[in-house]
């Protein structure tokens, strides 16, 4: 009997990844990708075109027989009543809306007569901020009316390509059927409008961000149950995808006591829980995962590019930095880089800069700058793993993934600064492996996911006596701004 192909799309902030991988064992068979255009503000349309030159990289699809897709999280994709995009996108990191997201919260808490806060918490197990989509809306209606009044449907990115495969929106010569738009419940529960405690949307809220009569008039994608497939089309199985983290910890086979902590583009701690949660203050984002868990997480805005930066600033390329903040001491001789360069999530301060502490002729070296540079990096995701456990995460394991994993000085730094070993997986692209993790699920048509034989090496485990006196001298001066 011939092997079945499954794909998984990472359609991520900067680029479209295909793999295409064995649904019986996991093993890897092809590989493609493609970039993405640059920015916070981006026609979709690009991402159709990266998708198509990633599968033709990958080398197409005719042999697979299912795919879902994992995109970005939080994007806003507002379509008129023909299926026309009306804007380009505005994605997670675009923080024009964080006044509106001040503006939702006490609203609400008005609204209902209590903190305002607590109460987007309990409704959606997070508190608005710019990234998410609700906040995204509000700035529509406030600045763009005319655009606002033409809302027919609202999409993510992920639910948008997802839709474009299937052909219902009208790329394959089939008329636009806003009706056909699908979504899954973990990147639904990063809207602002969907309760993952429920599993419903929360038309109110949609209300509030668009106006009043919003959720009448306005297509919002169905939401999947994990495993269940959109259909079948020119036998290509879809499944309902994910958002990107949910997606990750899939690849990652992640359980409860697991805890991801990401270096990219943003830096995400992320945990698997059998329940949900509900943080009033806003570290934590209670999200849903992907197999009918949920998936707490702690999100900064500044991970990897706060490497690229310190690294521009000396001259050096990432394996220089590395060797330069591994020939400073612990702490940097108190040189404190607190890295709020694209403004912050965790804390919630999207106005913020990036500020440096403990300057003195002996810290102005190229070594203690690049070491706080890391340093002051893992600080912000211990803040966020610390904010994890205020809300009842169990931790028993940390795996450090993403691109700024593979940087040597976060490796062997990461374990003194979080205060426990990690692991760190071998490097892959966790999220387009755990959409075609899914795809293989969907295809099976089992009730769990499939345990792929062909899984990774082990991992390796970097461990080093914890030096509390980083965290204690970041503390000191992270609200200075």
């Amino acid at each position: 009997m011939a092997r079945r192909l499954v794909a998984g799309v990472d359609s991520s902030t900067q680029s479209c990844k295909v793999v295409i991988r064995d649904a019986e064992t996991g093993a890897l068979v092809r590989f493609g990708s493609a970039a993405h255009p640059a920015g916070t503000e981006v026609d979709p349309a690009a991402w159709w075109e990266a998708f198509g030159a990633a599968v033709t990289a990958a080398g197409g699809l005719d042999d697979v027989s299912a795919l879902s897709v994992g995109g970005q999280q939080h994007g806003m994709v507002v379509l008129d009543a023909d299926g026309e995009v009306i804007r380009p996108a505005l994605l997670w990191n675009d923080t024009r809306s964080a006044g509106a997201a001040l503006d939702l919260v006490a609203e609400l808490g008005e609204a209902r007569g209590t903190d305002g806060a607590q109460a987007w918490a309990d409704a959606i197990g997070s508190v608005p901020v710019a990234s998410l989509t609700v906040t995204k809306l509000r700035w529509l209606a406030t600045h763009e009316p005319e655009n606002a009044a033409r809302v027919a449907a609202v999409a993510l990115p992920h639910d948008w390509l997802t839709w474009q495969i299937s052909g219902a929106g009208g790329t394959v010569g089939a008329a636009k059927d806003l009706s056909a738009l699908v979504t899954d419940r973990s990147d639904a529960s990063g809207t602002g409008y969907f309760s993952g405690a429920t599993g419903e949307y929360l038309p109110e809220l949609l209300d509030l961000a668009l106006g009043e009569g919003a959720s009448e008039r306005v297509t919002l994608p169905r939401v999947l149950a994990p495993g269940e497939a959109v259909g079948t089309f020119h036998g290509l199985t879809l499944g309902p995808g994910a958002g990107d983290n949910a997606a990750a910890a899939l690849g990652l086979g992640m359980v409860p006591g697991d805890v991801a902590i990401s270096i990219g583009t943003s830096g995400v701690v992320s945990a698997i829980t059998d329940r949900p949660s509900a943080d009033g203050s806003g570290l934590v984002a209670g999200f849903s995962d992907a197999t009918g868990a949920f998936l707490p997480l702690a999100c900064t805005l500044n991970a990897s590019r706060v490497l690229d930066g310190a690294a521009a600033m000396l001259g050096v390329d990432h394996a220089g930095l590395s060797a330069l903040a591994l020939s400073a001491p612990a702490g940097a001789d108190g040189l404190v880089l607190v890295p709020y360069l694209e403004g912050e999530r965790t804390p919630n301060r999207p106005d913020a800069t990036g500020t440096l502490h403990g300057v003195r002729l002996e810290t102005m070296t190229p070594a203690h700058l690049a070491r706080a540079a890391v340093e002051g990096m893992l600080c912000g995701l211990a803040d966020g793993l610390d904010a994890l456990r205020a809300q009842g995460v169990q931790v028993d394991r940390l795996l450090l993934i993403g691109g700024g994993a593979r940087s040597e000085a976060v490796r062997r730094i990461a374990p003194l600064v979080l205060g426990m070993p990690v692991e760190v997986p071998q490097p892959g692209e966790y999220v387009a492996d755990g959409a075609a993790r899914q795809a293989a699920w969907v295809l099976s048509g089992a009730q769990e996911p499939p345990v792929w034989s062909a899984a990774a090496p082990a991992n390796a485990v970097l461990d080093g006596d914890p030096t509390p006196v980083v965290r204690e001298q970041y503390a000191a001066v992270r609200d200075l701004v």
